[in-house]
Parts: structure tokens; C-alpha cells; sequence
């Protein structure tokens, strides 16, 4: 993917084309590459045109909560709102795989959002979204039992053979490796998966 193929590149004008491709600087990461840490205060600002990002937070403990997973042509809104408010990050950013894409000066962004419509509806849409995967997230926390979140969270892979190990999973789940497992256990006790070591086949 190029920044071309972004929802909002078309809805620019020339000169403001122009002076994207002028100031992006390309970027290329590893997987568990970590973009920013939380509490920082970020500058450049991320383009996402291939892999994913995982955003997670966390507390004084060790455990992790995953907040979101920033795919192909979206921008970070943690990301976004340190470095044009120039506050720390509420969360970290690693990557899940490796990844390509631009990064952009704070300053770029924040001329393209005063000026041009198409791409601030573009950044409010992203807000939209991650408002609603927090929504979505706080009421899986709340309401359901962890035994149907990280079954769920297992379906939607869209594999039945996943690739991932018992602690990986409690942060995304926002858990403890021992609960997970325990979790994983019962559910294959269920047969509805199957354990192997660093998999979950689902059956």
C-alpha cells in the first residue's frame, strides 16, 4: 500500500499532495518493534501501510490491556493526540508483525487538519472507531466471562491453527498468563480447543 491508496490522499489538493510526499520519511520495523512507550510524548506521527500495531496500556502491574490494533491505512489516535497536543501517550505501540509505512512531522498534520475538511473527517472517523472498540472493550471486561471473551477473541482469527502463546494472549485478553491458561485448559476440558505448544487449534 502507498499513502496514495489513504481514504483521505484524494480529497487533497495538489499542493497539499505535494507537500505529504515532500515530508514523509518511510519506515520499515521488525515484529515486536515498540513505536512509543507510554507517557511519552510523541513528534512524528505513523502512516500505516502494512502489518499491524497493537496499542495496549499498562498499570502498575505487569499486566497488559490491549486498547486496539492499528491496521493498514489508519493512523494512530494515541499517537495522534500526543504529538498535536504534545502530552504523554496513554499507551505503548508494538508491533505485531513486521510493518511499513511513513512517519509525518506534528506540524504537517496539524496544517492538514486546520485546512482541509476531508481530513479531519478522516481523523474524527478513526476517533469514532476507537471510541467505539473502548466501548466494546469495557463492556467484554464488565459483563463477560473470560472464558467467552478469549473464545470469541479466538474465532475471529480467522484460522483454526493460532499461532500465539498463553501470555501473548493475556495481554491482548488484558489478564494473567496463570488465569489464561487456566481458561485455555477448561475450554479444551470443553473440546472446544485443542492446546498444543505455542497454539490453539480451535476444533
Amino acid at each position: 500500500m502507498k499513502i496514495e491508496e489513504f481514504d483521505f490522499y484524494s480529497e487533497l489538493s495538489p499542493h497539499e499532495q505535494d507537500i505529504l510526499k515532500v515530508n514523509l520519511k518511510p519506515i520499515a520495523l521488525d515484529k515486536k518493534s515498540i513505536l512509543f512507550y507510554q507517557g511519552d510524548t510523541t513528534k512524528d506521527i505513523l502512516f500505516l501501510t502494512e502489518g499491524e500495531v497493537r496499542v495496549y496500556i499498562q498499570g502498575d502491574g505487569i499486566n497488559e490491556i490491549t486498547l486496539y490494533t492499528l491496521n493498514p491505512n489508519e493512523q494512530c489516535i494515541v499517537n495522534t493526540t500526543s504529538a498535536i497536543n504534545q502530552t504523554p501517550a496513554i499507551g505503548s505501540a508494538i508491533t505485531s508483525s513486521s510493518i511499513k509505512g511513513y512517519m509525518l512531522n506534528r506540524d504537517i498534520v496539524i496544517d492538514l487538519m486546520q485546512k482541509n475538511n476531508n481530513y479531519q473527517k478522516y481523523i474524527f472517523s478513526l476517533l469514532t472507531l476507537r471510541l467505539d472498540s473502548l466501548a466494546r472493550l469495557l463492556e467484554n471486561i464488565k459483563f463477560r466471562h473470560l472464558d467467552e471473551r478469549i473464545y470469541e477473541w479466538l474465532k475471529t482469527q480467522n484460522t483454526k491453527e493460532i499461532t500465539i502463546t498463553h501470555e501473548e494472549l493475556a495481554n491482548i485478553i488484558g489478564s494473567t498468563r496463570v488465569v489464561v491458561s487456566r481458561t485455555l485448559k477448561k475450554l479444551e476440558n470443553e473440546n472446544l480447543i485443542l492446546l498444543k505448544r505455542g497454539k490453539i487449534i480451535l476444533k
